[in-house]
């Protein structure tokens, strides 16, 4: 964590406070507490000083491993056990005896936390600007180094699932009814979205990270750009293989996507294919200091308005072509400022974000590339290693 960024753009809030109430699986409490408590605990920024209050249970472990100036216990509150309105008489507490009548909240902070302070006399401002979350946006070496090994570990991933495609055979004549003429097969069992996604999650477990669900989309279902992907997969059809694992032990995530076909892509798939290489090019050289993101959407729609084909600048209710931004940024959310879309502000150095252009149509199915950059001061650093290579 930045404390210098966090002190300047939190002390800059109007309350005396900026207070969490949230697990780890909150970005903001991970990142201000430093602590990963599976259960609810406050984080309490007040006059430059990180405060937390957990439970008992998790006293010992917090004092160790919290980033925080002080840990305090339920118990140091007469509470440990017991109703609603008792714990939020101890939250109130724990707040004013850091010298706290008004605090910010962020914008999906529990209703119940804030209305229950508001009827205790403190003053709750819902920060609907996500301080934190800009303050998450700028990353130190550190945490690249973090988002880097976290590429490191999807790329061995993506081998896995692209060397499983690269094995596979294809049916001329199935003896099963269910199974298409060009269905790929592997080990003799049709070869579907799920046992690719398997062979994903084990590669990352033994590179240290996990993900819960994975893309692997064939055919009509890589059109829709979020569609998991189900199913045996076939050959001549474009394979969106879409990987965004977090690290078990530095909770970052890393994401970068590709687009395989097993045999002979049509002339549609491959000029689709060779565009979005070219946008995702352009766009890659849009990314530095200065620039906006939207002057990198931008660059991106430009390659396929010039193409003739349709994205949300031209037609924003348009279900094909570019129909989505051309990235996001990432840390310990998977999705997170800044945004690469319309209207999206300035990129500064240590922005981390994907650059990911797209073309979908269920005639044709979808294709979409994806690689992570960290701006710097005087550009972006690549930090995918991956080849682009349509067909295995």
């Amino acid at each position: 964590m930045d404390r210098t960024r966090l002190d300047r753009l939190l002390g800059d809030v109007d309350t005396d406070g900026y207070l969490l109430d949230a697990s780890q699986d909150d970005a903001n409490q991970l990142y201000l507490s430093g602590f990963t408590g599976p259960d609810p605990f406050l984080t309490l920024y007040a006059d430059g000083e990180i405060h937390a209050l957990v439970s008992g249970l998790e006293y010992g472990r917090a004092r160790t491993e919290a980033a925080v100036d002080t840990v305090e216990r339920h118990a140091d509150y007469d509470y440990e056990y017991g109703g609603h309105e008792e714990r939020y008489d101890m939250y109130a507490r724990f707040v004013r005896e850091k010298g706290v009548e008004s605090v910010s909240v962020p914008p999906r902070g529990p209703v119940g936390t804030a209305d229950a302070l508001r009827d205790r006399g403190i003053d709750v401002v819902v920060d609907g600007e996500d301080t934190l979350g800009e303050v998450r946006a700028v990353k130190t070496d550190e945490e690249i180094d973090a988002i880097r090994d976290a590429q490191r570990a999807n790329e061995a991933a993506m081998r896995a699932a692209e060397s499983l495609l690269a094995e596979a055979d294809v049916l001329v004549d199935p003896d099963d009814d269910a199974l298409e003429p060009g269905t790929l097969r592997h080990d003799g069992e049709p070869l579907t979205s799920e046992r690719v996604a398997e062979e994903i999650e084990v590669a990352l477990l033994r590179h240290g990270c996990a993900l819960d669900e994975t893309i692997v989309a064939g055919g009509a279902q890589a059109a829709d750009p979020h569609d998991r992907g189900s199913g045996p997969l076939r050959a001549n059809e474009p394979i969106i293989v879409d990987v965004f694992p977090r690290s078990k032990a530095t909770k970052y995530h890393a994401d970068m996507t590709r687009t395989f076909c097993v045999g002979e892509p049509d002339a549609a798939a491959r000029e689709w294919y060779d565009l979005t290489e070219r946008a995702l090019e352009t766009a890659l050289d849009a990314v530095e200091p200065g620039a906006t993101g939207e002057d990198v959407h931008a660059a991106a729609c430009e390659v396929y308005e010039s193409a003739g084909e349709p994205t949300f600048r031209t037609d924003p209710e348009t279900e094909t072509g570019f129909i989505h931004s051309t990235g996001h940024g990432i840390g310990l959310d998977v999705h997170e400022s800044p945004r690469l879309a319309s209207g999206a502000g300035e990129l500064e150095p240590g922005h981390v974000v994907t650059v990911e252009p797209g073309l979908y149509d269920p005639a044709v199915g979808g294709v979409r590339l994806e690689d992570l950059v960290v701006v710097t001061e005087d550009g972006h650093e690549n930090l995918t290693e991956y080849p682009l290579e349509f067909v295995v």
